[in-house]
Protein backbone atom coordinates (compact mmCIF):
# COMPACT_ATOMS: atom_id res chain seq x y z
CA UNK A 1 0.00 0.00 0.00
CA UNK A 2 1.23 4.03 -0.86
CA UNK A 3 0.24 6.10 1.88
CA UNK A 4 1.71 8.88 -1.14
CA UNK A 5 -1.41 8.28 -2.78
CA UNK A 6 -5.04 8.46 -2.62
CA UNK A 7 -7.02 5.43 -3.62
CA UNK A 8 -9.95 6.32 -6.60
CA UNK A 9 -13.50 5.94 -5.13
CA UNK A 10 -12.87 7.12 -1.59
CA UNK A 11 -16.45 8.32 0.62
CA UNK A 12 -16.00 11.99 0.95
CA UNK A 13 -17.02 13.45 4.06
CA UNK A 14 -20.44 15.48 4.24
CA UNK A 15 -20.83 19.12 5.28
CA UNK A 16 -22.69 17.70 8.60
CA UNK A 17 -22.43 21.71 10.52
CA UNK A 18 -19.97 20.41 13.04
CA UNK A 19 -17.11 23.56 12.41
CA UNK A 20 -19.65 26.16 11.63
CA UNK A 21 -19.20 27.68 15.18
CA UNK A 22 -15.28 28.08 15.39
CA UNK A 23 -15.44 31.52 13.06
CA UNK A 24 -14.43 34.22 15.29
CA UNK A 25 -13.23 32.09 18.17
CA UNK A 26 -10.20 32.52 19.73
CA UNK A 27 -8.28 29.60 19.88
CA UNK A 28 -7.57 27.68 23.22
CA UNK A 29 -4.62 29.43 25.01
CA UNK A 30 -2.60 26.49 26.26
CA UNK A 31 0.82 24.86 24.81
CA UNK A 32 0.69 22.07 22.64
CA UNK A 33 3.86 19.82 22.48
CA UNK A 34 5.48 20.27 18.67
CA UNK A 35 8.37 17.75 16.84
CA UNK A 36 10.65 20.26 17.63
CA UNK A 37 10.55 19.94 21.22
CA UNK A 38 9.12 23.50 21.87
CA UNK A 39 5.03 23.88 23.52
CA UNK A 40 3.41 26.06 20.95
CA UNK A 41 0.48 27.95 21.68
CA UNK A 42 -1.67 29.16 19.17
CA UNK A 43 -3.39 31.73 20.93
CA UNK A 44 -0.41 33.86 21.05
CA UNK A 45 1.00 33.98 17.71
CA UNK A 46 0.88 36.66 15.77
CA UNK A 47 0.19 37.17 12.30
CA UNK A 48 -1.55 34.18 10.06
CA UNK A 49 -1.01 30.31 10.93
CA UNK A 50 -2.26 27.89 9.17
CA UNK A 51 -3.14 24.46 11.49
CA UNK A 52 -4.32 21.61 9.30
CA UNK A 53 -5.76 19.14 11.84
CA UNK A 54 -5.63 14.98 10.92
CA UNK A 55 -6.69 11.86 11.99
CA UNK A 56 -3.53 10.07 12.42
CA UNK A 57 -0.42 9.35 9.71
CA UNK A 58 0.12 5.96 9.12
CA UNK A 59 3.40 4.28 9.28
CA UNK A 60 4.99 2.05 6.11
CA UNK A 61 4.51 -1.55 7.08
CA UNK A 62 1.66 -0.87 9.86
CA UNK A 63 -1.70 -2.16 8.82
CA UNK A 64 -4.53 0.80 8.79
CA UNK A 65 -7.39 0.88 10.96
CA UNK A 66 -9.83 -1.82 9.79
CA UNK A 67 -12.47 -0.11 7.37
CA UNK A 68 -10.18 2.81 7.18
CA UNK A 69 -10.84 3.38 3.47
CA UNK A 70 -14.22 3.47 4.07
CA UNK A 71 -14.44 6.09 6.34
CA UNK A 72 -15.35 9.56 4.89
CA UNK A 73 -12.54 11.59 5.02
CA UNK A 74 -10.17 9.32 7.22
CA UNK A 75 -7.59 8.59 4.38
CA UNK A 76 -5.29 10.86 3.32
CA UNK A 77 -2.82 12.23 6.03
CA UNK A 78 0.21 11.50 4.62
CA UNK A 79 -0.86 13.41 1.10
CA UNK A 80 -2.09 16.43 2.87
CA UNK A 81 1.02 17.01 4.98
CA UNK A 82 3.37 16.21 1.50
CA UNK A 83 0.68 18.97 -0.43
CA UNK A 84 1.66 21.55 2.74
CA UNK A 85 5.15 20.66 2.57
CA UNK A 86 5.30 21.25 -1.05
CA UNK A 87 3.66 24.36 -1.01
CA UNK A 88 5.40 25.65 2.21
CA UNK A 89 7.71 28.34 0.54
CA UNK A 90 4.43 29.42 -0.78
CA UNK A 91 2.64 29.70 2.56
CA UNK A 92 5.48 31.66 4.21
CA UNK A 93 5.79 34.03 0.92
CA UNK A 94 1.74 34.69 1.57
CA UNK A 95 3.05 35.42 5.09
CA UNK A 96 1.91 32.52 6.49
CA UNK A 97 3.07 29.56 9.14
CA UNK A 98 1.89 26.13 8.86
CA UNK A 99 1.49 23.74 11.61
CA UNK A 100 0.21 20.34 11.70
CA UNK A 101 -2.35 18.64 14.43
CA UNK A 102 -3.35 15.06 15.37
CA UNK A 103 -3.81 13.13 18.52
CA UNK A 104 -0.75 11.04 18.22
CA UNK A 105 2.11 10.95 20.49
CA UNK A 106 5.12 13.77 19.92
CA UNK A 107 7.31 10.39 18.89
CA UNK A 108 4.97 9.16 16.74
CA UNK A 109 4.76 12.22 14.85
CA UNK A 110 8.67 13.01 15.19
CA UNK A 111 9.05 9.86 12.80
CA UNK A 112 6.41 11.12 10.62
CA UNK A 113 8.01 14.53 10.52
CA UNK A 114 10.92 13.09 9.67
CA UNK A 115 10.06 10.39 7.06
CA UNK A 116 8.19 12.74 5.13
CA UNK A 117 10.77 15.46 5.25
CA UNK A 118 8.15 18.24 6.33
CA UNK A 119 9.79 21.63 7.10
CA UNK A 120 7.32 22.29 9.79
CA UNK A 121 6.13 21.07 12.76
CA UNK A 122 3.61 18.69 14.01
CA UNK A 123 1.82 19.30 17.15
CA UNK A 124 0.39 16.66 19.58
CA UNK A 125 -3.15 16.83 21.27
CA UNK A 126 -2.82 13.48 22.56
CA UNK A 127 -5.84 14.64 25.57
CA UNK A 128 -8.04 16.28 23.10
CA UNK A 129 -8.39 19.52 24.00
CA UNK A 130 -9.75 21.23 21.22
CA UNK A 131 -12.03 18.87 21.06
CA UNK A 132 -13.04 19.70 24.72
CA UNK A 133 -12.72 23.06 24.55
CA UNK A 134 -13.61 23.99 21.10
CA UNK A 135 -15.57 21.08 20.08
CA UNK A 136 -13.87 20.10 17.59
CA UNK A 137 -15.41 17.10 15.64
CA UNK A 138 -13.93 13.66 15.41
CA UNK A 139 -14.87 9.55 14.80
CA UNK A 140 -14.18 6.39 15.77
CA UNK A 141 -11.30 3.79 14.11
CA UNK A 142 -10.77 0.70 15.52
CA UNK A 143 -11.58 2.03 19.03
CA UNK A 144 -9.62 4.97 18.57
CA UNK A 145 -11.08 8.40 18.79
CA UNK A 146 -9.61 10.90 15.93
CA UNK A 147 -10.31 14.28 14.69
CA UNK A 148 -11.97 14.32 11.44
CA UNK A 149 -10.03 16.73 9.17
CA UNK A 150 -10.08 20.05 9.31
CA UNK A 151 -8.31 23.12 8.50
CA UNK A 152 -7.97 26.63 10.22
CA UNK A 153 -6.47 30.03 9.83
CA UNK A 154 -6.07 31.48 12.41
CA UNK A 155 -4.76 35.35 13.09
CA UNK A 156 -3.47 37.00 15.86
CA UNK A 157 -5.02 34.29 18.11
CA UNK A 158 -8.89 34.17 16.27
CA UNK A 159 -10.00 31.86 13.59
CA UNK A 160 -10.52 33.39 10.57
CA UNK A 161 -11.21 30.89 8.15
CA UNK A 162 -12.05 27.22 8.50
CA UNK A 163 -11.98 24.84 5.69
CA UNK A 164 -14.41 21.65 6.40
CA UNK A 165 -14.83 19.29 5.12
CA UNK A 166 -11.58 18.86 3.82
CA UNK A 167 -11.31 16.35 0.68
CA UNK A 168 -9.96 15.97 -1.37
CA UNK A 169 -6.89 16.16 1.30
CA UNK A 170 -3.99 16.34 -1.14
CA UNK A 171 -5.81 19.56 -2.65
CA UNK A 172 -6.25 21.32 1.08
CA UNK A 173 -3.27 23.70 0.20
CA UNK A 174 -4.06 24.84 -2.84
CA UNK A 175 -7.45 25.69 -0.88
CA UNK A 176 -5.62 27.78 1.80
CA UNK A 177 -3.02 29.72 -0.67
CA UNK A 178 -6.19 31.00 -2.81
CA UNK A 179 -8.00 31.89 0.14
CA UNK A 180 -4.94 33.52 1.74
CA UNK A 181 -4.77 35.37 -1.94
CA UNK A 182 -8.11 36.30 -1.76
CA UNK A 183 -8.25 38.07 1.81
CA UNK A 184 -5.04 39.29 2.00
Amino acid sequence: MNLNNLPENLPAPEDDGACDHLSGLTVVDTGFLATTGEEINLATLTGRTILYIYPMTAQPGTPLPEGWDEIPGARGCTPQSCSFKDHHNELQELRARVFGLSTQATEYQIEAQQRLHLPFPLLSDQSMLLKRKMRLPTFDASGMELYRRVTLVINNGSIEKTFYPVFPPDKNADEVIKWLRDNT
